[in-house]
C-alpha cells in the first residue's frame, strides 16, 4: 500500500479562513477533473490570522499535484 501525503496550503491574515475553505473549493474540482484515487480535503482555522486548506495524495500522484498546485509544505498522512 503506497504513503498518502497531506498537502498544504497557509493562509494568512484576517482573509486566511474565507480563503482557505474557497481554496478547497478548487482542491476538490481538481481531484474530479483530474480522476485522482483519494478524494480528501480540507480547511483547519486555527484563529483570526491563521487557516489552513489541505489535499491528501497517494505517493504515485504527488510529484504531478506538487507541480501543478504548488502547496506550501506537506506532511505524512495517518488515517
Amino acid at each position: 500500500m503506497s504513503r498518502k501525503i497531506k498537502l498544504i496550503w497557509d493562509f494568512r491574515g484576517p482573509a486566511s479562513a474565507k480563503t482557505a475553505e474557497h481554496h478547497e473549493i478548487h482542491l476538490k474540482e481538481y481531484i474530479v477533473i483530474e480522476k485522482l484515487p483519494l478524494n480528501i480535503t480540507g480547511f483547519e482555522i486555527y484563529d483570526e490570522m491563521y487557516a489552513i486548506a489541505f489535499m491528501v495524495v497517494t505517493d504515485e500522484n504527488m510529484i504531478q499535484v506538487r507541480d501543478a498546485l504548488k502547496p506550501h509544505r506537506g506532511e505524512l498522512y495517518i488515517d
